[in-house]
C-alpha cells in the first residue's frame, strides 16, 4: 500500500545554500573591502551598467547618482498587459 501525504512532514527544512549577490561576487572579483567600495571606478563603472539587474547597497546608489528603473520588475506595465486574460 503506498502511503500518501508529504514523507518530510516533521523533518526539519533542509538549509538553502548560501548564494553571494551579483554586488558581492564583483566586489570579490576586484578584491576590495567595504571601505574601499566608494573609491573604486571599477565597481562604479560595473553599479551603473547592472543597477537594475543586481542589488547594489543603496548608499552606493545615492552617493554615486545611480538612477534605477523604477518600471522593473512585475509591476511594469508590459507585464500587466501580458497578464490580462
Amino acid at each position: 500500500m503506498r502511503r500518501q501525504g508529504n514523507p518530510n512532514w516533521g523533518k526539519p527544512p533542509v538549509p538553502a545554500p548560501f548564494l553571494p549577490t551579483g554586488f558581492e561576487q564583483q566586489v570579490e572579483n576586484l578584491g576590495l573591502r567595504p571601505g574601499e567600495y566608494q573609491n573604486s571606478p571599477e565597481l562604479r563603472n560595473w553599479c551603473r551598467r547592472n543597477a537594475n539587474q543586481h542589488y547594489v547597497p543603496e548608499y552606493l546608489l545615492k552617493l554615486w547618482e545611480i538612477e534605477i528603473d523604477d518600471s522593473w520588475g512585475p509591476t511594469s506595465g508590459n507585464m500587466l498587459l501580458t497578464q490580462r486574460h
